[in-house]
Order: structure tokens, then C-alpha cells, then sequence
């Protein structure tokens, strides 16, 4: 069911609900141990069954002071979603903070990191709020929906498991 992973106060929670309800059918589908190229491509057919638009493998521009200096391929924007993949045994802080990295050149506000290659799907997400101090919810999502730990750090983000 859908619904348990919609909670109001989150910024786009329908939209992530149902990307999180999509990626758990492929991991439930084909688990884990294989390349991020994989559940790319599963979550592509997927997306539609849920109503999601998407565009995948997307470049988005980097700026410093203004000025364009490069480009970044995220995997995926679904609606108003940046999703990044990961296929890792265990998610590294340095995919968070990538993912964080998009999220502020790219100008959306939320993104979903998802990782494939844990026994269980790893489900982060991110909201970028410009110059606010941020929450971060850490822990390991499950069908059941608990299991998070909530700290306090000071940032221009917070993180929140969904």
C-alpha cells in the first residue's frame, strides 16, 4: 500500500510515495547484487505502472558564482524528484552528500537515494531548504516504516527517511 509511506508535512510525499513503493517491487522483484545500471532500467518499466512521469539519466548544469562549469548526470527525474541510485552492500555518507550536491545545483528541493545492493532496499530522503539548519533521520527503511534514529547536525539540509 502506498498511503503508509505518505506523510503530509514532507514536501512531495505522494509523488516519493510512490517512487518508494515502485522501488521496493523491483527489489522485491530481482534483489540485490546487481549493477545500478539494472534497477535503472527496472525502475523505468515500473515508474509507469505507478503513474510516475520520469526522465532518466538526466545532465544537469553546475554553477559557481553564476557561471556554468560544468554538467552532471543524475539517474532520474520523476515529477518534481531528483533519484539517485546506488547499488553498494552499504551506503556510504559520500552518496548522501552527492546526492545533497545535486540537489542544490540542480535547484529541486527533494531527492530520493535508493540503494539496491543491501539485503534490504536503503531508502534516503533529502530535502534541500537554501540557508536553513536541517534534521537528518538515519536508519534503515522497512516495510514496516520504522527503525529510524533522528539527530541533530547543523546544515543547509535535512535528510529524512521515508
Amino acid at each position: 500500500m502506498t498511503r503508509q509511506y505518505v506523510r503530509e508535512e514532507y514536501l512531495l510525499s505522494g509523488v516519493t510515495a510512490r517512487i518508494i513503493k515502485a522501488a521496493k517491487e523491483v527489489h522485491q522483484e530481482i534483489g540485490p547484487g546487481f549493477e545500478e545500471v539494472i534497477y535503472q532500467r527496472a525502475l523505468a518499466l515500473e515508474f509507469p505502472a505507478h503513474g510516475l512521469d520520469f526522465s532518466r539519466e538526466v545532465w544537469i548544469d553546475v554553477h559557481y558564482k553564476g557561471e556554468k562549469i560544468g554538467r552532471k548526470r543524475v539517474d532520474f527525474i520523476v515529477d518534481e524528484v531528483l533519484v539517485e541510485i546506488k547499488a553498494k552492500a552499504v551506503l556510504e555518507d559520500v552518496a548522501f552528500v552527492q546526492t545533497l550536491s545535486y540537489l542544490k545545483a540542480s535547484g529541486y528541493k527533494v531527492a530520493l537515494l535508493l540503494n539496491f545492493g543491501a539485503r534490504r532496499l536503503e531508502i534516503k530522503r533529502i530535502v534541500y531548504e537554501k540557508g536553513r539548519r536541517g534534521r537528518i533521520a538515519e536508519g534503515a527503511d522497512d516495510a514496516e516504516g520504522d527503525g529510524f534514529q533522528r539527530t541533530q547536525r547543523d546544515s543547509a539540509f535535512s535528510a529524512v527517511q521515508e
